[in-house]
């Protein structure tokens, strides 16, 4: 059974936010408008967080793109009364939005603010509204969405290697989430943990990785690769 993860290379992202657009278009994630918005109820699956490093005058500006983390020990998971996220058996933390009561005691769980609360009735204006994407289902009201690793494109490529009688490739996961296929720098890897002769695996092993908030022993399942 495949642990599934992923490699982000800080020394190759330029910050162009195209990872945060695609998933928006991917995953039929709602627009909040200028009130909302105003309000803080904007709604990102992934955002391109920024960090500042040094001290004054010698101060530099890091940029970390942020999806979920998809943690091993997840934090949303524990303190969810209802059992609607869950750890799947291939490591994706996901939600069953048919379950969520909508209490965000995930979303304030969450270390990494990879979640996010849908406050309004989700709508698109025109012409935004043609280009839903039907393999992922629009969320109501009321509920708190995540990222998802694009399980619904993983779950489309696994049927096709099992039509073909075969197992799926390291080559064709790395690009599978759509903010890894938009990805202009070549900076983000998608693949199994578990599997010594995947990219990933041979990424975390790197003396550059590390992780989000490690220290909090959540055992986040995104990786980063330090500048040079």
């Amino acid at each position: 059974m495949p642990r599934w993860g992923m490699v982000i290379d800080l020394d190759k992202c330029i910050a162009c936010q195209a990872c945060s657009v695609a998933c928006r278009a991917e995953n039929n994630v709602p627009f909040a408008g200028p009130e909302q918005a105003g309000l803080g109820r904007a709604m990102f699956w992934h955002k391109v967080t920024t960090e500042l490093e040094g001290e004054y005058p010698h101060v530099r500006v890091l940029f970390v793109p942020r999806p979920c983390m998809h943690c091993d020990d997840p934090p949303c998971v524990e303190v969810c009364p209802v059992g609607a996220t869950y750890v799947n058996q291939e490591g994706i933390v996901v939600v069953d939005y048919d379950v969520c009561i909508g209490c965000r005691y995930c979303a304030t769980a969450c270390p990494y603010g990879a979640r996010v609360f849908n406050w309004y009735a989700p709508q698109w204006p025109e012409p935004y509204d043609q280009y839903l994407n039907p393999d992922v289902p629009v969320r109501p009201r009321g509920v708190v969405e995540k990222c998802t690793f694009c399980i619904h494109r993983l779950q489309h490529a696994k049927q096709r290697a099992m039509d073909q009688g075969r197992e799926l490739t390291d080559p064709e996961v790395i690009l599978l989430p759509a903010c890894n296929q938009t990805c202009p720098a070549a900076a983000r890897y998608f693949g199994d943990l578990d599997d010594p002769e995947s990219t990933v695996s041979r990424f975390v092993k790197d003396k550059r990785a590390f992780r989000l908030l490690e220290d909090l022993g959540t055992k986040p399942k995104v990786f980063y690769l330090k500048e040079v």
